[in-house]
């Protein structure tokens, strides 16, 4: 049969526990985001299907490395004379620093169906405004 512990031991194990748990790291601001874009390469997977690799350091989360994707496939779309692209799927890792991105867009000459669509011209004129490079 388990012994049991008074309640007042109970608590003070469950407080130790707790004090030992590690604190998460204090997020990073909008005034510390320093960014590092180290590249983007693409290949062409079927006439309209893109795919893009991005690597950078500095990112804050996932979004900031879906962004440069982001910006990539909108200048590459516009590169191809089309204006507007949709996303497909998008997975990143980080490893020591390095965050990679490997995106899949298609591009198109008009407006995609679909709810993960973006007008070319406008992603890169904002992409041009927080300083996200394109290819």
């Amino acid at each position: 049969m388990a012994r049991r512990l008074p309640v007042g031991l109970a608590m003070l194990g469950g407080a130790g526990l707790a004090a030992c748990a590690e604190t998460p790291p204090e997020p990073v601001t909008r005034d510390d985001f320093a960014p590092d874009y180290r590249g983007i390469e693409t290949r062409l997977l079927d006439g309209d299907l893109v795919n893009f690799f991005v690597r950078m350091e500095g990112a804050r989360d996932n979004d900031d490395v879906a962004d440069y994707a982001e910006c990539a496939a909108a200048q590459y779309a516009l590169i191809r004379g089309y204006g507007f692209a949709r996303h497909v799927r998008t997975n990143v890792t980080q490893e020591g620093g390095l965050w990679r991105g490997d995106a899949v867009y298609t591009i198109s000459p008009a407006l995609p169906r679909g709810l993960a669509t973006i007008d070319a011209e406008v992603t890169v004129s904002n992409c041009a405004e927080t300083g996200i490079p394109t290819v």
